[in-house]
C-alpha cells in the first residue's frame, strides 16, 4: 500500500472553460460545448465535430515570440501549469529546481505546427521549414517547454499510452513522490487533435461519432443509440506534493491521491477484451493500493468511449468488482459535454472529480436517454447532489490499456 499524495493546485483548459471557476460553472450546469469544426474545412471528414477552445489567447501569459516556436498543445499545457501553480500558491523561484518534476500524458503530439511546416517543406523546400519544427511537434515538447519556462530540472517524464496517458502520468508521479525523489510534481496531460491531419488519424480509428448534424447530442456514452465518441482539445495539470510538505506550508489540499492500478488486456492491438477481466483487476489493484474496499467508493468517473465493446466491458468490470453495490454507486461521464481529450482525458476527469467532491455535486452524463448496458446508477441529464469522500476514476486506451486512480476528499488548513 502506497502513501497518500496531496493535490494542492488545479489548472484546467478545456472547451467548457479555462480556469476552474468558469469550467465548473459550465460542467455543473450540464452545458454542451461540442460543435461543428470551422477553423479549417473539415466537411469531407466522416466526423467533423469536436470540443474546441476559441479564446486561448485571452488567458495566455506566454510571449508572442515564444508562441511562434511552439505548438498549441504546449501552449495549453503552459496555461494550465500557470493556473495550477497560482492556485497552489507556489513561488517556484523559491523551490529547489532539482527537486521539481513534470509528468505529462499525451497521445498525438503537436500536429498543427507539424502540418504547417511539412506543407512549407514541399512548397518551398528545406529553407521554408522553421528550425523549431524538430522541437515543437513531438509528444514530450510540452514537458520541455514547461521545464524551460519555470527552470524545472528534476526527474520528469512524458507518458504515451493513448487515452490513458495522463492518468498513468499522475499515478507514476505519486510513486515518485512516495519514494522521496522529488518535492513537487506538475502532473497531467494535454491534447490538440482539432487539426487536419490529427482529425484524419482520429477518423481512421473508426470510433468517432458521425452524427454531424446534431453535434451537441452526438457523444452518447452508455446510450443505446451511441455511435462513437467526439474528440476535444485542452489540458489539465495538477500540483502534487507530499502530504507533510503541504501541511507544513499551510496549503489547501484539494484532494489526496491514495491508490493506483494499471493492467493491459493483451488481446488486440486496438480493441479491449470484451470480458472486462483485466479492467476489473486494475480496479482491485487500485483499491488494494489505497487500503480500502469497494464499499468505500462513493462515485465512479467513467471512461465512456461510446463504443459497444468499450462501454459493455467497462460495465462488466464495475459489476464484477462492486457486485450488488454497482446499481447504487453514482457513476457519470462528464466528458460527454466537451469531448474526449484523448491523452489528457484522465487528468480532466480527475479535476472534475475533485470539484465534485468539493461541492458535493456529481456532474451528469449528457445524451444518456436509454442506458445500454443497464444496471449502473447513471447520473444523467442534470447534476445530482451527493456527498463524495472517495472516488474511482477509470481511464482506458487502445490495445486494452487500463488505468485506475483512487482519489479522496481533501481538506483546508
Amino acid at each position: 500500500m502506497g502513501k497518500k499524495v496531496a493535490i494542492t493546485g488545479l489548472g484546467i483548459v478545456t472547451p467548457s472553460g479555462i480556469g476552474k471557476r468558469q469550467f465548473w460553472a459550465n460542467i455543473k450546469a450540464g452545458r454542451s460545448f461540442i460543435k461543428d469544426i470551422k477553423r479549417f474545412d473539415a466537411s469531407r471528414y466522416p466526423s467533423h465535430i469536436a470540443g474546441q477552445i476559441d479564446d486561448l489567447e485571452e488567458y495566455s501569459h506566454v510571449s508572442p515570440r515564444l508562441l511562434r516556436k511552439i505548438d498549441i498543445f504546449s501552449h495549453m499545457a503552459m496555461i494550465a501549469s500557470e493556473l495550477a501553480l497560482k492556485e497552489a500558491e507556489i513561488d517556484i523561484q523559491k523551490e529547489d529546481p532539482d527537486l521539481l518534476g513534470i509528468f505529462l500524458g499525451n497521445a498525438l503530439g503537436g500536429w498543427l505546427y507539424a502540418e504547417t511546416e511539412l506543407r512549407d517543406l514541399y512548397i518551398e523546400g528545406r529553407k521554408g521549414v522553421s528550425p523549431y519544427m524538430a522541437s515543437a511537434w513531438f509528444p514530450a515538447a510540452p514537458q520541455g517547454q514547461v521545464s524551460i519556462y519555470y527552470g524545472i530540472k528534476g526527474f520528469s517524464k512524458t507518458v504515451i499510452a493513448d487515452r490513458a496517458g495522463s492518468l498513468m502520468a499522475i499515478g507514476y508521479a505519486r510513486k515518485i513522490l512516495n519514494k522521496g525523489k522529488l518535492n513537487m510534481i506538475l502532473a497531467g496531460g494535454m491534447e490538440a487533435p482539432v487539426t487536419p491531419y490529427a482529425l484524419l488519424c482520429c477518423n481512421t480509428y473508426g470510433a468517432l461519432s458521425k452524427n454531424n448534424a446534431n453535434p451537441q447530442s452526438a457523444y452518447r456514452p452508455f446510450d443505446k443509440k451511441r455511435d462513437g465518441f467526439v474528440i476535444g482539445e485542452g489540458a489539465g495539470i495538477v500540483i502534487m506534493e507530499g502530504v507533510e510538505r503541504a501541511l507544513r506550508r499551510g496549503a489547501k489540499i484539494a484532494a489526496f491521491v491514495s491508490g493506483y492500478g494499471t493492467t493491459c488486456d493483451g488481446e488486440d492491438r486496438i480493441e479491449p477484451s470484451s470480458n472486462g477481466e483485466e479492467l476489473s483487476r486494475a480496479i482491485n489493484m487500485a483499491l488494494l493500493d489505497a487500503g480500502i474496499t469497494p464499499a468505500d467508493i462513493d462515485y465512479i468517473s467513467l471512461d465512456g468511449l461510446a463504443q459497444d465493446i468499450w462501454d459493455r466491458s467497462e460495465v462488466k468490470a464495475i459489476k464484477a468488482v462492486f457486485g450488488n453495490r454497482a446499481k447504487d454507486i453514482p457513476v457519470s461521464c462528464p466528458k460527454s459535454m466537451f469531448g474526449n481529450l484523448l491523452g489528457a482525458s484522465g487528468a480532466i476527469d480527475l479535476i472534475i472529480t475533485i470539484l465534485a467532491m468539493e461541492y458535493n455535486l456529481i456532474p451528469p452524463t449528457l445524451n444518456l436517454d436509454e442506458p445500454d448496458p443497464a444496471g449502473l446508477n447513471y447520473v444523467r441529464g442534470k447534476a445530482k447532489e451527493h456527498k463524495i469522500n472517495r472516488a474511482l476514476i477509470i481511464s482506458r486506451g487502445r490495445g486494452g490499456i487500463n488505468s485506475i486512480l483512487v482519489v479522496e476528499k481533501g481538506r483546508e488548513q
